[in-house]
């Protein structure tokens, strides 16, 4: 099973206004965003973990001498001791009710995707991973958490008595969208207890697949340079949350595609997998009413379509899962280009300005699926699955060092 320990965090001096130096995920920022964190604040942390090259300085260079210079100058400080970290983001969805996930940050040991316990949610798509190793490289640390879902029934009870989690609150901030996140210091008498439920029971890696294969490659590296038998590099940084209905808001991740030959006639191309009828204007209930037809949603400049499943869609899917349903008829199609993106706004947007010649909006996974086919060690497709909210970088570092 795998080990989870607590960790002494490097974290932003008490006096330093958090809502100006925290930052999303870095594979979600752009190049705007992140002129405009920069511009936010001079230790804004994206400049370290997505770092540009600066007055003729290699981009990793830069970050590793801002990691130094503000450890040194006090601008980011280590807890005097090992700590598990209780997370919690907190939102108001489109209901009006108030959702949140709770979780602890600690330091999840390092497997294999599919040995061990901890276990992969997602086929991956190829990415870059050299980026993120010289990143790590340079400056040893870990900065931002990889995301693990815990099938340890009672830990979210442990960590946060109540749903109020308690201890000693070591900051507040709000992003962009109104997402409020905040921290606690566990305290120090549930310490053995959260590790001996997280340890007992499979982690599903939700999120930071790449992260993960990252550090296994910068473990290995040492390892090869014989440079340690055992160390902080054997684990990482990881936010575990109970894998259950009352501490995840999953949700989709839809399609666009282009690139198809001139003149496709999509809603035909797609009428053998699906039965089409039309769907009217999309808006914030589109989602809710997807679910309560049993259907996807085909948008197009020519209007939009609701696209249910026919009995040979199903039966063909991989799995019962509207990215394992859609797969089968793409797979019919002329070659083109797909691409993924989160929010019905984005989809009509991105088929609206022409930027994609048409979109499918899937229905989110639930949370007995993503279990079922954890346990039964299955990964989803890849992008079935979009967790909200999203951690926020810069809560709490954890130095490699």
């Amino acid at each position: 099973m795998p080990r989870f320990e607590p960790f002494p965090g490097v974290r932003y001096a008490d006096e330093v206004d958090l809502d100006s130096v925290l930052a999303p995920p870095y594979d979600v920022i752009g190049p705007e965003e992140r002129a405009a964190l920069v511009a936010r604040s001079a230790h804004n942390c994206v400049r370290i973990e997505l770092p540009a090259d600066e007055n003729g300085r290699d981009r990793f260079e830069v970050a590793a001498d801002l990691w130094g210079t503000w450890r040194s100058e006090g601008v980011l400080r280590s807890d005097p001791v090992d700590t598990f970290y209780v997370s919690r983001m907190s939102f108001t969805d489109e209901s009006g009710l108030t959702r949140s996930t709770t979780g602890v940050i600690g330091a999840l040991e390092l497997t294999p995707p599919g040995d061990g316990d901890v276990l992969p949610h997602e086929r991956t798509t190829p990415k870059p991973k050299g980026e993120r190793l010289n990143l790590q490289r340079a400056c040893r640390a870990n900065l931002s958490p990889v995301w693990g879902l815990s099938m340890a029934a009672g830990l979210s009870d442990l960590i946060a008595p109540g749903g109020n989690p308690d201890g000693t609150s070591l900051g507040r901030s709000v992003d962009g969208e109104g997402v409020i996140h905040e921290l606690w210091a566990l305290p120090a008498d549930r310490v053995e207890k959260v590790k001996a439920v997280v340890s007992g029971s499979p982690v599903v890696l939700a999120d930071g697949h790449h992260r993960l294969e990252t550090g296994l490659n910068y473990r290995q590296e040492l390892i090869d340079a014989g440079a340690r038998e055992t160390g902080p590099a054997d684990l990482i940084m990881a936010l575990v949350v109970e894998l259950s209905e009352r501490e995840l808001t999953v949700q989709a991740i839809h399609r666009l595609i282009s690139g198809l030959p001139e003149g496709t006639d999509l809603p035909a191309a797609l009428s053998p997998w699906f039965e089409l009828s039309e769907a009217g204007p999309l808006d914030g209930t589109t989602p809710a009413r997807m679910i309560e037809a049993g259907s996807l949603c085909l948008v197009t400049p020519a209007g939009a379509w609701w696209a249910k499943p026919r009995p040979v869609t199903e039966e063909a899917a991989e799995f019962p899962l509207d990215s394992a349903r859609l797969d089968v008829a793409l797979a019919q199609l002329p070659e083109h280009d797909l691409a993924y993106q989160h929010g019905v706004s984005n989809i009509t947007a991105a088929v609206a300005s022409g930027q994609a010649q048409a979109g499918v909006l899937l229905r989110p996974a639930s949370v007995e699926i993503i279990e079922s086919m954890a346990r039964q060690r299955l990964r989803m497709p890849p992008k079935t699955t979009f967790f909200y909210p999203k951690p926020r970088t810069g809560l709490v570092f954890r130095s490699l060092a």
